[in-house]
């Protein structure tokens, strides 16, 4: 996911650093995205306490976490190696650690390649084959089909780039079961549309950097009420397959409630962006980029709860 999602990677301070080394390790760490991986954290384990109808092995729960973590590492630092030409004139990636020089782009790459690898071996080893190669696919996607084929070529990029975050939803069910089921392909779809409606505000935002640097973000090629309109329809998309969820997993009363709840809330601040932008007024649109993180959170720690209730 560029699932996607997220407001970038944050700038690594190394005044706060007592060494060269801790600077060094600091801006390794950069690369990663670390701001991305807490959405791994936060859809990976309430998948697979839903998989397995209680509290799974913890001790399978950590290796997939940290399977999961190196693999999507691996791909932000492919992604970081790639563009690295256009995050040096955004202000949003003006502090990534390549353009800064903290980190040369060979390092960059040897160390995406070396976590792809050992994510590889460490899921096959302490899952399944099944989510391992689940995992090698997601880094495959990010960078081959998101970052290297769509990116820089579509204003569509972020509908199908953002496939690859969807991926640890599945990767943790997998890890549970071997297998995957039409609950864990509906927790698939519903982070596959929440996506756009998650990003294309913080593209709005941004409109100036992606139009400095030609890329297409649909924020960027579009006006406000035109990229509000669409936020609204994957947002209502969104919202109908967590729903969907209710009735296929089954769903007990927690969960139900949430997904209508959140859900309404979550439309509530996608309208408002539309609203604001038809009026002509300030569209905000980071209220519905911060909106959908925090409805993305609630809906899938409700999935956690869920099966550890009765009802």
């Amino acid at each position: 996911m560029d699932i996607t999602t997220t407001a970038g990677s944050p700038s690594v301070d190394t005044s706060r650093s007592t060494s060269p080394l801790g600077a060094k390790v600091r801006a390794y760490v950069a690369l990663t995205k670390p701001r991305v991986l807490e959405l791994l954290l936060v859809t990976t384990v309430p998948v697979m306490l839903l998989a397995a109808g209680g509290v799974p092995n913890l001790w399978l729960v950590l290796a997939t976490v940290f399977g999961g973590a190196m693999s999507a590492g691996s791909a932000a630092a492919f992604n970081m190696y790639l563009d690295r030409d256009i995050d040096a004139h955004m202000k949003r990636t003006e502090n990534r650690p390549i353009v800064t020089g903290e980190v040369s782009p060979r390092g960059a790459l040897v160390f995406a390649w070396t976590l792809a690898v050992a994510s590889t071996v460490w899921l096959a080893a302490t899952t399944n084959w099944v989510a391992a190669s689940l995992s090698v696919f997601a880094i495959f996607f990010y960078v081959v089909i998101y970052t290297m084929i769509l990116k820089r070529r579509t204003e569509q990029n972020i509908v199908w780039g953002g496939i690859a975050g969807c991926f640890p939803v599945v990767i943790g069910w997998s890890a549970v079961t071997g297998s995957l089921s039409w609950a864990a392909l509906i927790l698939f779809v519903l982070v596959f549309l929440w996506t756009p409606p998650h990003y294309w505000p913080l593209s709005m935002k941004y409109k100036n950097d992606y139009d400095e640097v030609d890329v297409p973000m649909l924020g960027a090629t579009r006006n406000g009420s035109q990229v509000g309109l669409q936020v609204i329809l994957y947002a209502w998309a969104t919202v109908a397959c967590s729903l969907l969820l209710i009735p296929v997993a089954p769903m007990g009363l927690v969960y139900s409630v949430s997904a209508v709840v959140f859900g309404g809330w979550f439309l509530y601040e996608s309208h408002r962006l539309y609203n604001r932008a038809v009026r002509g007024e300030q569209a905000r649109p980071m209220r519905v980029f911060h909106a959908s993180i925090t409805y993305l959170t609630l809906v899938f720690v409700a999935i956690a709860i869920d099966p550890l209730l009765p009802f």
